[in-house]
């Protein structure tokens, strides 16, 4: 009842257009007035210190920089002219190229919205030119963007680390090869709906090779960020807060030899990159602040006895715990959803079996249909508000076949755990 009235308030309070971090930090009060016998408030000042003062943590700002960077310096049009060069001949041209772009730019980026707002404010002045299907073409925004969560370094990866005592590197290592299978089936749903019905793709980008090898050079950056990033965390130069720092320093050298690095623009970055992360850590304090309460009024206690006596299988338990975050995905953003269940659903699945980092790539596939689907996707908005214009009808419609991609990935990683263990058990 408790975890009912906790859902209902927490929906209320986020419709009556509180910020989530508001609305999770007043619920928190609510619980503590209404049902501790103890003043759990006198809490909250030593609960954010120790979560803002998380030595992990300090990774998620220097990955929002990083990714400001790469997008300020034009590193991303670039990188996304070259995609165009080898991925357009495909049927259904850019909108794999929108992909391929949105999988590279989420292997230096680590984050969803930056991703879909970078590769998408360079994709959409093309989309009406050649004639795309503007429904599917704007899908492929939206759900090539999710993989910024899923390839390695993701944001929510650290945060997910940090909530189950996770090892962080195990999980960059898990997501990689999920994050380049899902962005593949991505390209495969776009080659179907094109070979179905040609004319949704738009009218051919003619290249030669002799273009091609010229634009390859404009991969190398982010590839070589990616490397300098993961490769130093495997490498035992240094852990994933300081291979964000490396990071940063590498987006920094790529900017001046560019010559795009000026006072200017770092203040640009600068300021971008304070307010994502005040705004992310504002709402960890305030999540962390509401678990603490309701693990000290006894509900966390409560849901996972409740389960148990369910009598599930392992099996049963997870499709129940899938079941949840698909529901739950429609009415909450993604890292206050994750903030806010982590602690109570992984409990619950590890004492089922499941193994913390093959839970971690699940979640975050889920947390990745989450952002596609209405009403709450951030990427949807992301997406229509670079778009500058038109239905909002067309965005939600254009990533409906992503979301049965996403589901039927999740049945694979069911099926084939090793999709997600295998480089970790390999390189381990």
């Amino acid at each position: 009842m408790l975890v009912a009235i906790a859902l209902v308030l927490l929906l209320a309070l986020i419709a009556l257009g509180l910020s989530v971090a508001a609305a999770l930090g007043v619920l928190g009060l609510l619980f503590d007035q209404l049902f501790s016998p103890m003043p759990l408030h006198l809490a909250l000042g030593e609960l954010a210190w120790l979560t803002g003062t998380n030595f992990l943590l300090t990774a998620i700002p220097l990955f929002i920089l990083m990714g400001e960077i790469l997008l300020r310096s034009g590193i991303a049009d670039q990188m996304y002219g070259a995609m165009v060069r080898w991925l357009s001949w495909l049927p259904g041209g850019l909108m794999h190229s929108n992909i391929g772009a949105s999988a590279l730019f989420a292997a230096t980026s680590g984050s969803s919205v930056a991703t879909a707002a970078t590769v998408g404010t360079v994709a959409l002045p093309q989309s009406h030119r050649r004639r795309y299907s503007q429904p599917l073409f704007l899908g492929t925004l939206a759900a090539g963007g999710t993989l910024g969560i899923l390839i390695p370094p993701s944001i929510n990866l650290i945060i997910y680390g940090v909530l189950t005592d996770t090892s962080v590197p195990q999980l960059f290592m898990a997501g990689l090869l999920p994050g380049v299978v899902l962005a593949g089936l991505f390209m495969l749903t776009v080659l179907i709906a094109c070979l179905l019905r040609p004319r949704w793709g738009g009218v051919d980008v003619d290249t030669t090779w002799a273009e091609r090898w010229r634009s390859l050079p404009f991969l190398l950056p982010p590839i070589g960020l990616f490397l300098v990033v993961v490769g130093s965390i495997y490498i035992g130069l240094a852990t994933p807060t300081e291979s964000a720092a490396l990071g940063v320093v590498a987006a920094l050298v790529l900017s001046a030899l560019r010559g795009r690095l000026d006072w200017p623009m770092l203040r640009l970055c600068f300021e971008n990159a304070l307010r994502t992360t005040a705004m992310v850590v504002l709402i960890i304090i305030a999540a962390k602040f509401l678990n603490f309460v309701l693990a000290a009024t006894g509900v966390t206690t409560a849901i996972t006895a409740y389960v148990s006596g369910l009598g599930l299988s392992p099996f049963g338990t997870l499709l129940a715990v899938i079941v949840f975050y698909f529901i739950l995905g429609f009415f909450m953003e993604t890292l206050s959803m994750m903030i806010t269940t982590v602690p109570v659903v992984a409990a619950i699945v590890f004492a089922a079996g499941y193994d913390p980092v093959w839970f971690g790539i699940l979640l975050m596939i889920l947390l990745e249909t989450a952002l596609i689907t209405p009403p709450v996707g951030l990427n949807l908005y992301v997406v229509q508000s670079v778009r500058r214009g038109g239905p909002f009808n067309d965005v939600i419609v254009g990533t409906s076949p992503f979301v049965l991609t996403m589901l039927a990935f999740i049945g694979l990683l069911i099926a084939f755990p090793g999709i997600a263990l295998w480089l970790p058990t390999v390189l381990g």
